[in-house]
């Protein structure tokens, strides 16, 4: 369990993805690149792509990111984030996503 004041210090974001590929060597990886808002684009790996075998669908789409991650090397890649999702145990998958009127780089309150 945590508390409310460790609950806020996760940044929570609106970002749009703005272009995937797919991790050589790897069979769940993808590499995103995300707008949040920010001056430049972040990099964020994910293992996502067992979900989505055309993962050209994941452009244009905005989803909800942990923004203040710690980055991480994954398959020597740096990953400045995390994308946020839902799966079940029989293999049900969802992305987290805003309302379409909620602008890329909005923080959760």
């Amino acid at each position: 369990m945590i508390n409310i004041e460790e609950f806020k210090k996760v940044d929570i974001a609106v970002g749009k993805i703005v272009s995937v590929e797919k991790v050589p060597d790897t069979d769940k990886l993808l590499k995103l690149s995300v707008d949040l808002g920010e001056e430049k684009l972040r990099q964020i790996v994910s293992g996502i792509s067992l979900y989505f075998p055309d993962y050209n669908v994941l452009v244009g789409k905005k989803c909800m990111f942990v923004a203040n991650l710690e980055p991480r090397m994954i398959r020597g890649i740096e990953s400045q984030g995390m994308i946020l999702a839902i799966s079940t145990e029989d293999n049900k998958f969802s992305l987290l996503t805003p309302n379409d009127e909620i602008p890329v780089g909005t923080r959760a309150r």
